[in-house]
């Protein structure tokens, strides 16, 4: 099949409820029929990597989708929400870069799996497109869709943030889901495209150990610095605010860190930055379960946070053995 369209292109236009349930009870649980350990570089990882991406497929179609009717409230707080021009850009750049990326791949098992990951980038796209219509969604105009000049740049570009994106989105949407302000209907609508993200950068977090375990050696150095560069361009991306102008003239800003400071427009729910840390950790794990445990997970973005908790906890703790001690000193002092 030489075009992504061909992939799939034979997707049930009204599966039934059973039919659903097993796709989605298949795309969070799955286990290599492999024995023994998968190291990252061998044939035997590689092949499970690429048989976890193709067998844990979920067949939703973007176009039969019910969206469900919304109070004029949650219509408000969803169509206010500094991230749709965003969003729905990133997913059309992600298709075009992953399936360009493939392309350079002479691998057929990871340049397969890459270009399953591009055809269902495109389905986002799709989704978030359906959405935005469905509730009248004001949108800038989207820009031309370029392939990448510096293909292997982009491509981990995507990637990377991905991982950091979809760590913190897997807490905000379960604390959306736990406040309530959302009907169940829209939660469960995305509960999918939220486990294809997960599934998305287990891809990318396997095939960059792969990558990393078959390349030259002499090639590392270079690599690694293109990583580190990545990382920075990230953290310097998310530090800014993205503006776009619509067809009528206005202004449209865009959070890029929204997946980080996004708590507060998501509920209504009094939640501390640590809580909403160790929650995101929480939903990190859970949705991660259910894959063969010999395959690789993202650890940057948790280990991060990880971090940043254990030293907040610290600080918490000689914080409050320093007003414990103030406190007795209080109590002995002289009248």
């Amino acid at each position: 099949m030489s075009r992504l369209e061909q992939l799939y292109s034979h997707l049930p236009d009204a599966p039934s409820d059973k039919t659903l349930a097993k796709a989605d009870f298949e795309a969070r649980h799955w286990s290599s029929a492999i024995p023994g350990p998968l190291k990252p570089g061998t044939e035997e990882h590689k092949r499970a990597v690429a048989d976890m991406f193709r067998e844990t497929f979920n067949p939703y179609k973007p176009s039969v989708i019910e969206w469900p009717n919304l109070d004029p409230q949650t219509l408000h707080r969803i169509t206010s929400l500094p991230i749709w021009d965003i969003a729905v850009q990133t997913e059309g750049k992600a298709r075009l870069r992953m399936a360009a990326y493939a392309d350079m791949i002479d691998d057929p098992d990871m340049k397969d799996a890459l270009r399953r990951n591009a055809w269902e980038e495109n389905r986002h796209k799709e989704v978030l497109s359906k959405l935005v219509e469905a509730y009248n969604i004001p949108m800038a105009p989207e820009p031309p869709y370029i392939e990448p000049k510096d293909t292997e740049w982009a491509y981990l570009v995507t990637g990377f943030s991905e991982c950091v994106d979809s760590f913190f989105a897997f807490g905000l949407f379960a604390l959306a889901e736990r406040a309530g302000l959302f009907p169940m209907e829209l939660i469960e609508t995305f509960e999918p495209v939220m486990q294809e993200e997960c599934r998305h950068i287990l891809l990318f977090a396997n095939w960059l150990a792969w990558h990393r375990a078959t390349m030259p050696w002499w090639k590392r150095p270079v690599f690694e610095a293109r990583v580190l560069g990545v990382w920075a361009f990230l953290a310097y991306e998310r530090m800014d605010l993205a503006r776009s102008i619509d067809s009528e003239g206005n202004e449209h800003t865009q959070d890029n860190n929204f997946t980080v400071t996004g708590a507060k427009d998501m509920t209504d729910i009094d939640i501390k930055v640590p809580e909403l840390m160790q929650l995101c950790l929480d939903e990190n794990d859970r949705r991660f379960s259910g894959y063969d445990h010999r395959l690789l997970r993202p650890t940057t973005t948790p280990n991060l946070v990880k971090t940043g908790l254990f030293a907040y906890r610290l600080w918490e703790k000689a914080l409050g053995a320093v007003r414990a001690r103030l406190g007795q000193t209080k109590q002995h002092a002289p009248a």
